[in-house]
């Protein structure tokens, strides 16, 4: 059983705690923005490892301060890729254990996959054009979708006509498309068309609930509170 700390106490963090409860787990720390002061070296150290799910602005703040405290961290915020870089490397150099993904859906692992094995493919025929769209509920603040940065970004690594991706309605030359729609409650929709002048291959992940991305956060925890350095959804699902 592990003692948790939950820092983001929203609709995920509430996902998160249902989960990790459902699992034998205990939740040790629940931090929000109403108590963000509670966020300290003492407290964390009450906990084996930590569950973030904030906002931009302030995931930085919050993953370092359970460095500091030396306890491990799982991480799905998005938005703050300026700053994720860092992060990921001080993990890498042991000053803490990180875990990050931009979408614990273990479908969306998959779904990631699939677009690489895809990409890979047509890279070499040379006649498909990718697009992406992405839909969400109206809360979510970033937009585009971590998610959908990192499906671009992995079909440019793979085809050699695409450096870059632009949010519509911006468009360029060599670039990948990203619709970005907010709407109701969605919990979230990714879409990948490639499109010929023949005909069309479309890969669809539609998640059903936040359950899924809880009970993928929650597996993480299992999975790096006793491990160092840098993990992710790939290390866990052994997709590689």
């Amino acid at each position: 059983m592990l003692k948790i700390a939950i820092i983001g106490y929203g609709k995920m963090g509430h996902e998160v705690e249902a989960v990790a409860l459902e699992r034998g787990h205990s939740i040790a720390l629940k931090i929000d923005k109403d108590n963000i002061a509670e966020l300290t070296t003492e407290n964390l150290k009450k906990t084996d490892v930590a569950i973030e799910f904030t906002s931009p602005g302030t995931a930085f703040q919050n993953i370092q301060a359970c460095f500091n405290a030396g306890v491990p961290v799982v991480s799905g915020t998005t938005g703050w890729d300026s700053q994720l870089e860092s992060m990921i490397e001080k993990a890498r150099k042991g000053e803490g254990t990180f875990f990050y993904a931009s979408n614990f859906s273990i479908g969306v692992n998959i779904f990631f996959k699939l677009n690489k094995y895809i990409a890979t493919i047509l890279n070499r025929i040379g006649m498909y054009q990718p697009t992406i769209t992405e839909i969400h509920h109206t809360q979510k603040l970033d937009s585009p979708s971590g998610t959908a940065i990192k499906l671009a970004n992995t079909l440019c690594s793979q085809m050699e006509a695409y450096q870059g991706w632009t949010l519509l309605p911006e468009t360029a030359p060599n670039k990948i498309p990203i619709e970005a729609i907010r709407q109701g409650q969605v919990p979230g929709t990714h879409i990948v068309n490639f499109l010929s002048g023949q005909d069309s291959i479309t890969l669809k992940h539609e998640a059903k609930s936040r359950r899924g991305f809880a009970l993928g956060a929650v597996m993480a925890a299992e999975f790096v509170h006793n491990q160092k350095g840098f993990f992710s959804m790939d290390d866990l699902l052994k997709l590689d």
